[in-house]
């Protein structure tokens, strides 16, 4: 069985994937293909992996899941999606280190699944935007608690992507930044069900429609429906000229607001973020989607 799981990160689609997925449900079964809706894993799984404490799941745990999850029969790839699956917002940076967690939860569901082709996708934000949006769903009231032992400079994404990849080597990890999902997201759509170019999909500019006015993207859908861009660039281009002259701003701008953090400290977090995807554009079954154009 393919598993193919979105394991977040916290604050970045929202689900929005999830939903856009979900409207193809049918689609996507023809072709052996199923989208279960979340209510029928994510606290299966959350548990089974807790109940693991470090020893081997029992010999048939992964039937049984599968069976539990998996409604339909011919199914060759099953889609699963839980922004929390590493762990919850307050649990951020837990033990001083940024996803303490993922390391286990990587390992167990690795556990869980051994002989199956599991494939990894994970969306990532800007270490100051992300940290603001985290610490705002937190149970924590000051920032430095938040925090514990973790400087705020020194949030690195590669370093999470690097402790995944070393608990399930043999498991694809597509990474992508979120600020690109509007760019991107047929292309994540697709990479995450498993289909081509020829599979027709809804919801195919679900996430570019939040960052135009409704003129702009029934403008746009027009211009689609009656010259289809011929790569990916060209697509690309036609959004940032739509973004010129339909943009919503409060939707493409994120205004960041840290009580205790001297702007110094956030434009160092800002201007890591170059850098850190640097580095995890080389890593060794990373697979980092960017636009083109």
């Amino acid at each position: 069985m393919q598993i193919a799981f979105h394991i977040g990160a916290n604050c970045t689609d929202e689900d929005r994937l999830l939903k856009s997925l979900l409207k193809n449900a049918d689609v996507l079964l023809k072709q052996g293909i199923s989208v279960p809706g979340p209510s029928r894993y994510r606290t299966l799984l959350r548990e089974a992996i807790q109940g693991l404490k470090g020893a081997a799941p029992p010999a048939d745990a992964r039937d049984i899941l599968l069976d539990t999850i998996v409604e339909n029969d011919h199914v060759d790839r099953v889609v699963l999606s839980n922004g929390n699956f590493i762990c919850i917002p307050n649990r951020i940076f837990d033990n001083g280190v940024f996803y303490s967690q993922a390391t286990a939860k990587i390992d167990g569901l690795r556990q869980l699944f051994p002989n199956d082709d599991v494939s990894l996708f994970m969306g990532i934000r800007n270490p100051a935007t992300f940290l603001q949006e985290t610490f705002a769903r937190s149970k924590t009231d000051q920032l430095v608690d938040y925090l514990g032992a973790v400087r705020p400079e020194e949030i690195r994404w590669s370093d999470v992507i690097r402790r995944i990849k070393k608990a399930a080597p043999e498991a694809p990890l597509t990474v992508w930044c979120n600020e690109d999902t509007p760019l991107l997201w047929e292309q994540l759509l697709r990479r995450i069900a498993g289909v081509n170019a020829q599979v027709e999909l809804t919801g195919k500019d679900d996430m570019l429609a939040r960052t135009v006015t409704r003129e702009g993207i029934k403008a746009f859908r027009h211009a689609l429906a009656k010259d289809p861009p011929r790569s990916q660039a060209e697509k690309h281009n036609r959004i940032a000229a739509l973004w010129d002259e339909h943009a919503r701003p409060e939707q493409l701008e994120d205004e960041i607001n840290l009580p205790g953090l001297t702007p110094e400290t956030i434009q160092t977090m800002i201007d890591s973020y170059d850098d850190d995807l640097a580095q995890i554009a080389h890593m060794p079954g990373v697979k980092l989607v960017m636009p083109v154009g």
